[in-house]
């Protein structure tokens, strides 16, 4: 049976006079700094953005160099973006560890990899939320906590699970759970998800959309129907809590025989495939490599598919029905950008 940590797993003592730093103020570091602060713990923030970096000093954060935080720091958080990771990590961190020191990551596609190979005298853990990065700091604030996935890769110095316990109560992930994972299943699942299943459900609601428009549906209509209006989420929410049959089994009977009796129609031996291809293609390292190249190739394939994607003519329809039903809601500001 998996392991699941949580609160009463913890003892923060275990980080009393360990200054942690936290490199990256970004879309994750900025909710691990704010709630380790929050739960009493030293933080030193490091951030190359000036933007970030003036955020983290206006905040109150002390900051440093990511090298001379390597050198302070015996607990080191990084928390950069994934292909950002192995240059900061080989310039600015690598040389500067100690003995003992711990690397905790959020993602383990660097390690899993072979992008960043931790020297034999440093523990190396993970805390991997399953959640968006602004959710981390508002679960925190509101006590509710976030689940995450945790590992330890390398225990060099007997004490790596105590620490790890730690900072994963500190941020505020026991207070839900923290399930115990390998390092290379995490990276693989966390792909998976975005490669296989993000797309496939990309796909069905596009397409849903596409036909309900052309049979004469208005698209506000549509799209309010189909997930802006949050009866989607409502539902994930709930099969989130008691499981996908139990949430279908609290809609009406009548949408219940609907779903149960067409299951069938929708079980394509095609989809089963391309899935299995590309958990075939992540095992295998091919898309690590194909990532690495496309990085070094300035994003130009996803520059080209995302320009793409702002040219269907479907995405206008849906903005204007989210401008028609949220006409005050704020911009998003955490959009990854090129």
């Amino acid at each position: 049976m998996p392991i699941v940590y949580r609160d009463e797993d913890a003892d923060l003592a275990q980080l009393q006079g360990r200054p942690v730093g936290v490199i990256g103020y970004g879309h994750l570091g900025r909710p691990f700094a704010l709630n380790l602060r929050d739960s009493g713990v030293e933080v030193i923030v490091s951030e190359r953005d000036p933007a970030r970096l003036e955020q983290a000093q206006a905040e109150g954060f002390a900051t440093a160099p990511a090298n001379e935080l390597a050198r302070r720091c015996r607990v080191l958080l990084l928390l950069v973006s994934d292909e950002a990771m192995p240059r900061v990590y080989l310039e600015q961190v690598s040389p500067n560890l100690q003995r003992g020191d711990m690397l905790v990551f959020s993602s383990a596609y660097n390690v899993a990899f072979g992008y960043i190979e931790a020297p034999p005298f440093v523990d190396v853990g993970l805390i991997a939320p399953r959640t968006l990065g602004a959710a981390v700091r508002e679960r925190y604030e509101s006590g509710e906590g976030f689940f995450s996935f945790i590992a330890v890769g390398q225990d060099a110095t007997g004490r790596a699970w105590p620490t790890l316990l730690a900072l994963a109560g500190a941020v505020g992930t026991l207070r839900a759970g923290a399930v115990e994972i390998a390092f290379e299943r995490e990276a693989e699942l966390d792909l998976f998800v975005q490669q296989a299943v993000l797309p496939a459900l990309h796909h069905v609601l596009a397409s849903a959309a596409r036909l309900l428009i052309d049979a004469g549906h208005p698209p506000e209509v549509v799209f309010t129907e189909l997930y802006l209006s949050g009866e989607l989420r409502d539902y994930l929410d709930r099969a989130g809590r008691s499981g996908l049959i139990a949430a279908l089994r609290q809609t009406s009977l009548t949408g219940q025989y609907g779903a149960f009796t067409r299951f069938d129609r929708f079980n394509d031996l095609k989809l089963q495939r391309l899935m299995e291809i590309t958990l075939e293609e992540i095992r295998a390292g091919d898309f690590a490599r194909e990532w690495a190249k496309e990085c070094s190739d300035n994003y130009r394939r996803l520059r080209r598919a995302l320009k793409s994607q702002e040219a269907v003519d479907l995405w206008e329809l849906e903005q204007q029905a989210i401008d028609l039903l949220y006409p005050l809601r704020d911009a998003e500001d955490n959009i990854f950008k090129l």
